[in-house]
């Protein structure tokens, strides 16, 4: 993960641009790695930990339509949720995670290590759905790592 996160450090400190996060399984984890790397408040300024419904709505703008018709951990609520972030926090990148980390929450529509992550950038709003096997730390932690390979994949320098 290091080397991926040091490829997205110098990516962004050398295009002058920013990345936020907004997540909900993971629960701070994907922050916490972003900010693991040294000089990273040059381009990390803020994020969300939006774990209850309520607080995707309140602090992402996540419609509440969007929650009741699909749910949480939905492509259209990662998307969302990363659109509310990117706006919010001024960034050139928005990440988000939703999913079903364990023990309980499963269904056999959306088992235990069922994910969904969000990005936004310029131009660009997507979400991909992964399935993650193990316990609960195990899906938070290639969660993270998922997300931040997916990041690095759709890094772009700035357009002027």
């Amino acid at each position: 993960m290091e080397t991926v996160l040091n490829r997205i450090a110098a990516h962004l400190l050398r295009h002058g641009q920013r990345v936020t996060c907004a997540e909900s399984c993971t629960g701070g984890l994907l922050a916490g790695a972003l900010t693991s790397v040294a000089g990273s408040s040059q381009w990390f300024e803020q994020s969300w930990v939006t774990y209850s419904n309520q607080a995707k709505m309140q602090m992402l703008g996540v419609r509440q339509d969007t929650l009741a018709v699909y749910g949480a951990v939905s492509s259209e609520t990662v998307q969302e949720m990363a659109a509310g972030a990117r706006l919010a926090a001024e960034a050139d990148y928005a990440l988000s995670v939703s999913g079903i980390a364990g023990p309980g929450g499963g269904s056999d529509e959306k088992p235990v290590g069922t994910v969904w992550f969000g990005l936004s950038a310029d131009g660009i709003l997507l979400s991909r759905k992964m399935h993650f096997a193990g316990d609960r730390n195990q899906v938070r932690d290639q969660a993270v790592a998922f997300a931040l390979e997916w990041l690095a994949e759709h890094l772009q320098p700035e357009v002027a």
